[in-house]
């Protein structure tokens, strides 16, 4: 039998209590078929990161229990975080590895959103590949005005209401929120570190690299947008408190179009224009090897087509390992998925 094998990344709305993040993490757990490959938490985020992959269904129904769980454990009212959200889990994606295609992620997606919606009585929307027209594509365009301002687009009929589940606010809705569900390829969640507390400089460069770039405004009430320097790349800056540095924070939506390095370089360059440098960088969830190869390739030495050295030769040219340590065979998702237990 053909080996059939899906990723999926819940982001859930915590990121600082650990007992909470392990009870929703655990409910991703003891399914046949799928496995927990990674748990990240962020705290100036307040958010984790879980991924999750094995066989479509297995996975599917792993990614119900987390949001099950979450609908338990998080309250939203009381909710504070630097990362944009819209929910208890914000998003919910599926990603084709092997044996299954971008179709069957997108009905997996719709499937687990109306079962979302009809048994925990929670609003969900469609995007990227499962997205019901080409205006809900973009998470960021479905999760703007983020959970604060998701009651008053109810109440306002829009714009972008739920694909399913209650379209009114309720007890559920106040304290879950909503979540996005949707499929699309291996998107790389990677942020650049930058030596500043005040985010100020990375702003700059967020708004520079980005595809989307910068909106200007006349007085006049003319705009016009000038377009970021990289493709398929989203990005913003923000403060890591925690750490005393700020970030760029980055979706590299198709890394062999805009790789790690390129991305890395890019926000190098402007902030040492501005006299501010870099301190590594940090990636969020698992990573392609490809991904790590194509880095290593630029970091490495010439003719070095050693796979291992050119994964270590990515992680000390990327400074993965500046925030804590950067283990490759936690990380990568192939090299995660050939280990042993979860």
């Amino acid at each position: 039998m053909s080996v059939r094998i899906v990723e999926c990344v819940p982001n859930f709305s915590e990121g600082r209590n650990q007992q909470i993040i392990d009870a929703i993490s655990s409910a991703g757990r003891g399914i046949d078929g799928a496995r927990v490959l990674g748990i990240e938490p962020d705290a100036d985020y307040n958010r984790t990161v879980l991924t999750i992959a094995g066989e479509p269904d297995a996975v599917s129904n792993a990614a119900f229990e987390v949001i099950k769980a979450s609908l338990e454990h998080i309250d939203m009212t009381t909710h504070e975080g630097e990362h944009p959200r819209i929910g208890a889990v914000d998003v919910c994606p599926f990603v084709p590895l092997e044996g299954v295609t971008m179709d069957e992620c997108a009905d997996l997606s719709r499937e687990l959103a109306i079962r979302v919606s009809s048994e925990l009585g929670i609003p969900t929307f469609l995007y990227g590949a499962a997205a019901t027209s080409p205006d809900r594509e973009l998470l960021s365009d479905l999760r703007k005005g983020q959970y604060e301002g998701f009651k008053q687009r109810l109440e306002n009929g829009g714009p972008h209401l739920p694909d399913f589940g209650p379209k009114q606010w309720n007890s559920t809705v106040e304290k879950f929120g909503a979540v996005v569900i949707g499929a699309r390829q291996i998107l790389v969640a990677y942020n650049v570190n930058v030596d500043e507390e005040d985010a100020k400089t990375a702003r700059i460069a967020g708004s520079l690299v980005r595809t989307t770039g910068r909106l200007l405004k006349q007085e006049d009430g003319r705009r016009t947008r000038i377009p970021g320097m990289l493709p398929m790349v989203q990005g913003m800056g923000l403060p890591l408190e925690a750490h005393g540095i700020s970030q760029v924070s980055m979706n590299l939506r198709d890394v062999s179009i805009t790789p790690m390095h390129i991305a890395f370089e890019a926000v190098k360059s402007i902030v040492n224009d501005h006299g501010v440098d870099t301190c590594g960088s940090e990636l969020v969830g698992l990573v392609p090897l490809s991904a790590m190869i194509e880095s290593g390739k630029w970091y490495a030495m010439d003719g070095c087509d050693d796979e291992q050295e050119l994964v270590n030769a990515a992680i000390q040219g990327l400074g993965l390992d500046k925030l804590g340590p950067f283990n490759a065979n936690e990380r990568i998702i192939e090299w995660a998925l050939r280990g042993g237990n979860e």
